[in-house]
């Protein structure tokens, strides 16, 4: 028995844990409350401070804006894949060149990226799609 009083048998099954990188704290909490109810949600407002959360903790997809103050997002994909390979990446942002983002998804292995503004469904909808293919890769390894 839990301490819920729910036989452990029957728990809940695990969710799969989702990093979410975004300087600006309103879209931060929208994209979280869109996904909380199929994911266990972290956050962090910078580069920084989520390179120092995914040496704590292993996520299934990082979901990183591409612009903040302090290091950009797609910098910082690229360091995920060398040191994360199998956590996948969605890069978000409000603009690009075609050819500067060929070179990010090369570069960064990015699963997705979504332009903003990105639909909360959209958004739902690739952060479930990448978590299956991390857990594809992951068992397929195993």
């Amino acid at each position: 028995m839990t301490a819920s009083g729910i036989p452990a048998s029957v728990s809940k099954p695990v969710k799969g844990s989702v990093l979410l990188v975004d300087d600006e704290q309103p879209l931060l909490n929208l994209y979280a409350e869109a996904l909380a109810p199929f994911f266990e949600i972290t956050m962090a407002t910078s580069a920084r401070e989520a390179g120092f959360l995914m040496h704590k903790k292993a996520f299934k997809a990082v979901v990183c804006d591409h612009l903040m103050p302090g290091g950009n997002g797609l910098s910082f994909l690229i360091d995920a894949r060398e040191e994360y390979p199998n956590a996948q990446r969605i890069l978000v942002t409000g603009y690009m060149k075609p050819e500067m983002l060929l070179r990010s998804v090369n570069e960064a292995a990015l699963y997705r990226y979504l332009l903003k503004p990105v639909s909360l469904p959209e958004l739902i909808k690739t952060v479930q799609e990448a978590v299956k293919l991390h857990d594809h890769a992951v068992s397929s390894v195993a």
